[in-house]
């Protein structure tokens, strides 16, 4: 089956949900908290066992380029001032093994996957979207699918329940169960009603992808918004793929309320700030 050692990250989205703060600055660099979110992607799959790291961008998004690369003169100047904390957090920023390739074009995920084909090889690899941050600290989540892709082989789909209401807005499995919190997937249906929904299992962000989706995606015609679509070419794969149940909170960071979620939260985790912020959110919530 081989060793998932590399990771594709796309990042050449426009943002529009996030309009006007995202028109200059990608969405992947807002902060949450003071850590870019795409900074807690990429430690998700090195904490995972990841050595090397593609980013997927666009027009507008040398900020990402910029944010992993040796900044000298920044190095310099904390130097001086005697800040080796932040020295060694800015020089660990530009050792990460991160590169880099420009979608010419927003035409889908699937798009965006395909330009990693040369980066990859022929080997398994992991897929981890920009605007999905999941907290699970003990047990990142990308480990846990990768797991799972020893155990099984295949394709993995990192995937979680939503309530009923919300199967509209995502790829909604239709499978079985086949162990605990692990289905076999019969087919994908792209964001149905409510009633048309086979399950409230919803493809969330994540993906462990054989070499042969290159093919698939090469093949593959444009879809829903004139895109080539990643769940498109996952439905005429031949070889078995699987939904995983995974543990972790996950927040949309391109949603306006799931971004700010994920800001509440990773402050009242972080310990310079949990007392004084905790006391502050109680504060306001006394005068709603």
């Amino acid at each position: 089956m081989g060793t998932i050692r590399k990771a594709v990250i796309p990042a050449a989205g426009f943002g529009t949900r996030f309009l006007p703060a995202t028109k200059a600055q990608p969405k992947e660099m807002l902060p949450i908290v003071d850590t870019p979110a795409i900074q807690y992607i990429v430690q998700e799959a090195l904490d995972s066992g990841i050595e090397e790291i593609l980013i997927i961008t666009g027009r507008n998004k040398r900020a990402i380029e910029d944010h992993f690369d040796t900044s000298v003169e920044l190095e310099q100047l904390l130097q001086q001032q005697g800040k080796k904390k932040q020295l060694e957090m800015v020089q660990g920023l530009a050792d990460i093994r991160v590169h880099f390739i420009r979608q010419k074009a927003p035409r889908g995920l699937g798009d965006a996957v395909l330009y990693a084909k040369a980066f990859i090889g022929n080997e398994p690899f992991a897929v981890l979207l920009g605007d999905d941050v999941v907290y699970n600290p003990e047990y990142p989540c990308l480990k846990q699918m990768m797991d799972c892709y020893e155990q099984h082989g295949g394709t993995i789909l990192g995937a979680q329940r939503v309530a009923p209401e919300k199967v509209s807005s995502y790829g909604i499995v239709s499978g079985h169960e086949v162990e605990p919190h692990l289905y076999a997937v019969e087919g994908l249906v792209e964001k149905p009603a409510r009633a048309l929904a086979p399950s409230n299992i919803a493809v969330l962000g994540r993906y462990i992808l054989s070499p042969e989706i290159f093919d698939m995606l090469e093949n593959t015609p444009q879809g829903a918004g004139n895109e080539i679509q990643l769940t498109d070419a996952l439905a005429r794969l031949t070889t078995p793929v699987y939904a995983l149940e995974y543990e972790g909170v996950r927040y949309d960071i391109g949603d306006r309320l799931g971004y700010l979620k994920a800001t509440v939260e990773y402050a009242l985790r972080n310990d310079l700030l949990r007392d004084d912020f905790a006391a502050y959110i109680k504060e306001i919530a006394g005068t709603l």
